[in-house]
């Protein structure tokens, strides 16, 4: 008797959207069906994994370089593969989710990379997890267009020597996707958002003299980077392109993972093209991880804790020179600055600071960095074109000067900011704007002239929460408590419902966003990550 075919994969509640059909077809689902079953055990092996360092980490409040990779680390000879053509300058990259709009702007920005972003800058509704797929074929097809229906302005693509090249982020591990299920079971929202990706457009990528190329976010070891070296080995074969066409450059945005970079490397070696400093998804880990260790681990303001913090320096710079020994891309942080079109002394200001952090990044042997607006495209090229100048990079300048200490890492006591009263509720006020809009299906939100993403609500869920239960005391007298934050909240909430009028506000989901918020703050129980609850009231 012959063997049963395998099961297809189910769309599950969800309403038909146009053209899905030319994404979800019986062949892409196909493979992303053979995805799941091949690594999902193991994703849910890594993710139990996760738990019992946390608790590791819960018991000693430290975290050392792992003793059992040491060899790979003293190990001079190994290198990742060389850099593609279309990867070689990654000088400025541009973010942000894959909406038509955004799709345009980002591969017309003059920027080097647009990381297309199905994570942090992407509510993870059906329609934008299907529709930023259709997006980015449209895109590689030039069958892309858009007008502003409030505008009548219209968008289309420069011709493609000036496009960006792209780089494409999936779903972290721990999210799934409840849409997709295999015999009841959600496939991993990492595996859909790859695959579908893949599938479609892994051969197109090289035939326009580029390919298939991903940011990995929320890496939190070696053994998950392993884990997509595999993916990405048998994709290549079942699709038929040669092995080492992937490349994946990992964002070090764990403390965890911090500890483990070289190691990271080692484990993609064929597929890496480098690492990249993530600020507040690591800001975000450190309090998670380090949540039970005590006054000397409490973060102050989130603003206050600048990429100048020794920990922060010994992180950024631990990663210069970890790429360059490796023959990989050092790519620095982000500018998150949305300019003001009414208030030129506002830009002036941040126009300033952006500068500077991008001449410390170029200056420091980072080989690119990130910003979230195409006008800050010229700041940020010109920051790395005063020390490149015609090099696409400076993967030769090894930092050998840099000697980080493991202690470094998790110094935050070096820090003299405090937390504050403003900090508190400036946590509380994006908090809610923030999540409102994303239970909306909005993923990057420009809040108080900063580009938001989901990272944003987790260093600020995470701070009061951390605040609260290390008992701070703010340099007004009042205490961190749980009845002060519901008190800010409400404030808060009362100051948005008279900001945007009486019938934005019942159209919002203010109230939603507002409990949720307070929910993931103020539970005992700290949530891993804020997208697991939010996700089940995204509709």
């Amino acid at each position: 008797m012959s063997a049963p075919a395998p099961s297809p994969l189910a769309i599950v509640d969800a309403e038909p959207l146009p053209r899905q059909d030319e994404v979800l077809t019986d062949a892409a689902l196909a493979f992303v069906a053979e995805l799941h079953r091949r690594f999902t055990p193991r994703r849910d092996e890594l993710l139990a994994r996760r738990t019992e360092r946390r608790a590791e980490i819960a018991r000693t409040s430290t975290l050392d370089f792992l003793p059992e990779t040491q060899a790979i680390r003293v190990d001079d000879t190994w290198k990742v593969a060389p850099a593609p053509a279309a990867l070689e300058d990654r000088r400025v990259e541009i973010t942000g989710p894959t909406d038509r709009k955004m799709t345009i702007n980002a591969l017309n920005s003059g920027a080097r990379v647009w990381l297309a972003d199905f994570e942090d800058a992407s509510a993870p509704t059906w329609e934008n997890v299907v529709n930023g797929q259709l997006n980015l074929i449209d895109a590689y097809t030039r069958n892309i267009d858009f007008t502003d229906p409030r505008s009548g302005k219209a968008y289309a693509l420069k011709p493609a020597e000036e496009l960006a090249t792209v780089v494409t982020r999936p779903r972290g591990w721990h999210l799934d996707e409840r849409h997709l299920q295999l015999d009841g079971t959600p496939v991993p929202g990492a595996l859909v958002d790859f695959g579908l990706y893949f599938f479609h457009n892994a051969q197109r990528l090289i035939d326009l003299g580029k390919g298939p190329y991903f940011y990995l976010p929320k890496t939190e070891s070696h053994l998950e980077a392993r884990l997509w070296n595999d993916v990405f080995v048998f994709a290549q074969d079942y699709v038929g392109i040669p092995q080492g066409t992937v490349r994946a450059t990992v964002l070090i945005e764990t403390i965890t993972a911090a500890y483990e970079m070289e190691e990271i490397l080692y484990e993609l070696r064929d597929h890496a093209s480098g690492l990249n400093a993530g600020r507040w998804d690591y800001l975000f880990s450190i309090v998670k991880n380090f949540r039970d260790g005590g006054s000397k681990f409490v973060l102050p303001d989130r603003n206050l804790v600048t990429m100048t913090a020794p920990f922060m320096r010994a992180y950024t710079e631990l990663l210069v020179r970890t790429c360059h020994k490796r023959g990989a891309h050092a790519i620095g942080g982000m500018a998150a600055f949305i300019p003001s079109r009414r208030d030129p002394e506002v830009n002036k200001v941040a126009f300033e600071k952006v500068k500077a952090d991008k001449d410390r990044e170029a200056n420091d042997g980072f080989d690119g960095s990130w910003v979230a607006h195409p006008d800050l495209v010229p700041i940020a090229m010109a920051s790395f074109d005063a020390v490149l100048g015609d090099k696409p990079n400076q993967k030769d300048r090894l930092r050998d000067d840099v000697s980080v200490a493991a202690g470094d890492l998790i110094a935050v006591d070096t820090l003299d900011a405090k937390p504050s009263y403003d900090g508190l509720r400036n946590a509380v006020a994006v908090g809610i704007r923030y999540i409102e809009a994303w239970l909306r299906g909005m993923g990057a939100v420009a809040i108080f002239n900063l580009m938001e993403d989901a990272a944003t609500a987790e260093i600020s869920r995470s701070q009061i929460w951390q605040w609260i239960n290390a008992n701070v005391v703010f340099e007004n007298g009042e205490h961190a408590t749980a009845d002060l934050a519901r008190t800010v909240a409400a404030e808060e909430l009362a100051t948005i419902r008279a900001e945007v009028g009486e019938e934005a506000f019942a159209a919002g989901k203010w109230q939603q966003a507002h409990d949720l918020l307070l929910q993931v703050s103020l539970d005992q129980d700290y949530a891993d990550f804020l997208t697991l609850p939010a996700y089940e009231q995204l509709r």
